[in-house]
């Protein structure tokens, strides 16, 4: 590849990756307007258009997500000479984005986002927190974290460990019980709630276990938590009686058809690691 060609590519992956091109100016460590001038160039070059520019930022185009699996691919390739140049030396660099749910973005994955950097100064991870399965065909994340009975089939991980859930109230006296919405409404929790919860017991219901929680906490009823959600919380008292203990497999995943780069691949094991030595998260 000419080397010209490549250097193109590597603001089109910077853009792709942040989604934004100020972002990926700060990466690259060039001014606003050198990254427009490449993705221009690039883009003119081949006569495509690759981004949708939108108020959020820089949008890939569907149609376009080819474009970013073969600049990936040689993304790895290039990484693999440089390695073997350098007599099998491995410096991490670029940007990885993780996509989980809230809670695990708020209390769990910022730690090992302080321990990724401690070590690799040179990556950049991003944390999408969503309660909803983001499409990583489109390449709004590279990886998940998703606690699930089984993975869709468009994608493939592995469990790093489980992830429980309990009953919790400000006492063990409340008997109404706060509901599982939107998202929340395939979990685990919200199966045994069907089954053993009557409808009319269910006072209020949310989209997210942060809501639930600060619901709980004001009294408003019995919430099913994640444990390290629960138990965390001064306010609460986990309430064994109410309903037992349940789990599901916490897994790391990504899209079948994501091309693995290097930096996704220690990523991903460092998370499988990091997930399986968090006690507190099954309970």
């Amino acid at each position: 590849m000419h080397n010209e060609n490549w250097d193109d590519l590597r603001f089109v992956l910077a853009v792709a990756d942040t989604g934004s091109v100020l972002q990926a100016s700060k990466h690259l460590n060039v001014n606003h307007a050198t990254v427009l001038r490449r993705i221009a160039a690039f883009e003119e070059r081949y006569g495509t258009t690759l981004f949708e520019r939108t108020s959020q930022g820089y949008r890939l185009l569907s149609d376009c997500a080819h474009v970013i699996r073969a600049a990936q691919e040689a993304e790895v390739a290039v990484q693999a000479v440089h390695r073997l140049a350098s007599g099998g030396r491995l410096t991490l660099n670029g940007t990885v984005r993780v996509t989980s749910t809230d809670t695990l973005c708020g209390a769990v994955l910022p730690r090992f986002v302080a321990a990724m950097r401690a070590e690799e100064q040179n990556l950049a991870i991003t944390l999408l927190s969503s309660n909803t399965h983001l499409d990583l065909s489109r390449d709004q994340a590279s990886i998940a974290i998703r606690p699930s009975l089984q993975l869709p089939e468009d994608m493939v991980g592995e469990v790093a460990t489980e992830l429980g859930f309990a009953a919790y109230a400000v006492d063990h006296e409340q008997a109404n019980w706060l509901g599982l919405s939107g998202p929340l409404s395939r979990s685990v929790a919200a199966t045994w709630m069907d089954a053993n919860v009557p409808a009319g017991q269910i006072t209020t219901s949310a989209d997210s276990f942060l809501t639930l929680q600060a619901l709980a906490a004001l009294g408003h009823g019995i919430a099913v938590l994640p444990c390290f959600v629960g138990d965390g919380d001064d306010r609460l008292v986990r309430l064994p009686k109410s309903m037992p203990m349940l789990s599901a497999p916490l897994w790391v995943a990504h899209h079948v058809d994501a091309v693995e780069t290097q930096q996704m691949r220690i990523v991903k094991m460092r998370l499988l690691r990091f997930l399986s030595d968090q006690q507190d998260l099954v309970g």
